[in-house]
């Protein structure tokens, strides 16, 4: 985050008009001094006027954790709308409260467990191969639709067992369900009524079959989710559609960047391919994919003297924890090597960790050790289109030249 062009304005701002849900401030990547400022000044910010209402903002590496952690006082329940700041009623397992949540988790849980990442990366590695094999080389264009969004659509048709000819579709919906600007959640789940008519083919197929190991038939047959209502059914699907989509689409985009802007963790990386995961690891925590997590406060609490009343909202911002220097060593600077690199808030923190955060880690890794093995170096030519969302944090476009 380049937090010098955002200080003036960031600076000379009255504390309690920022605003950090601010779209533009992600766009522009200029929220980089917003976040710090409010970090070094009021870790837990009242802001009273936003487009979705008042809400607290909760900044720092601990805080977030304190709050991440308490399901008692800070619920992700959707009858008080859910896990974004845009209050949405869409009922998924990311938006339950223990137990419900580990019911519907522990249904989809073992797509991603160990045996199954073993057999996946034999196909992610055939994959990643043909895909960089076909990129021109001295010619620019984007990566993030020639490798990161090909990449991730293709291991995402795979989850789902979803026709692999339309695979396109799952960028689309996951780009409508938490990135495309709508006036209201109504007009964003009509915008999505064509993903859900084709989810509902799919789950009656699956439902005339034995079990099989896709994320559909998983959600089909599975004790705690067989008998939910077909619009919880359609939230899961949507919830593991931006699950699967965003976080690595936007760190594969993110890698190139961060490796093209220091050139000296380029060359550490290039000496020493053993720090790949490290920096996979790193990157993760520098890009942040999805910038925050909602709460509601379920009853009056303190922190660090301010009085959250019951029913307010509470954001974490993930992307400020990431970058607190009080719990991070030289956090603002990308370190492919730094000590205890896995200790980063990307994933969440506690119940709601993300359930395929090692699956994102092992596509990043073989995407890097592919490219290594074709002694591929990728140079960012133009400056990134990033996405205009408070949620994920990553790219439209990046205009990329590969010289070999």
């Amino acid at each position: 985050m380049d937090a010098a062009v955002a200080a003036p304005d960031a600076q000379s701002i009255p504390l309690e008009k920022i605003d950090v849900s601010d779209p533009a401030l992600f766009r522009e990547d200029r929220i980089g001094a917003y976040f710090a400022r409010l970090r070094r000044e009021d870790p837990v910010h009242y802001c009273a006027e936003s487009r979705w209402g008042p809400y607290w903002s909760i900044t720092k590496f601990d805080d977030i954790m304190q709050v991440d952690t308490n399901h008692a006082v800070f619920s992700s329940d959707s009858k008080y709308g859910g896990v974004s700041l845009e209050d949405r009623a869409r009922r998924n397992f990311i938006s339950m409260d223990p137990p419900r949540h580990d019911e519907q988790r522990r249904a989809i849980s073992p797509i991603v467990a160990q045996p199954n990442l073993r057999n996946f990366e034999i196909l992610i590695r055939e994959r990643t191969a043909d895909v960089l094999d076909a990129l021109p080389v001295g010619t620019e264009f984007d990566w993030v639709s020639k490798v990161s969004i090909d990449l991730t659509t293709k291991m995402l048709a795979t989850l789902f067992g979803f026709p692999y000819e339309d695979r396109s579709l799952l960028t689309q919906w996951s780009d409508i369900s938490v990135v495309t600007p709508f006036e209201t959640d109504a007009a964003r789940s009509e915008a999505l009524q064509p993903c859900f008519a084709y989810f509902t083919r799919l789950l009656e197929q699956r439902l005339q079959e034995p079990p099989k190991a896709d994320l559909i038939s998983m959600l089909a047959h599975s004790d705690g989710t067989r008998s939910m209502e077909r619009a919880e059914f359609y939230g899961n699907i949507l919830l593991l559609i931006v699950g699967g989509n965003d976080t690595t689409r936007n760190t594969m985009s993110a890698s190139v960047l961060a490796l093209h802007e220091n050139p000296n963790e380029f060359d550490k990386l290039c000496n020493r391919q053993e720090l790949i995961p490290s920096m996979v690891s790193e990157t993760i925590r520098w890009q942040t994919p999805l910038t925050h997590m909602r709460r509601t406060a379920v009853a009056d609490v303190d922190m660090r003297g301010k009085r959250i009343r019951k029913g307010d909202k509470v954001a974490m911002w993930y992307l400020s924890g990431n970058f607190d220097e009080e719990a991070i060593e030289k956090a603002d600077r990308y370190i492919i090597d730094r000590p205890n690199v896995r200790r980063h808030l990307s994933f969440g923190f506690g119940v709601h960790r993300c359930v395929g955060n090692r699956l994102a880690e092992l596509q990043l890794r073989i995407l890097w050790e592919e490219m290594f093995k074709r002694k591929m170096r990728v140079e960012v030519v133009g400056a990134p289109v990033r996405t205009n969302s408070n949620v994920v944090h990553g790219f439209e476009a990046l205009p990329v030249r590969v010289v070999q």
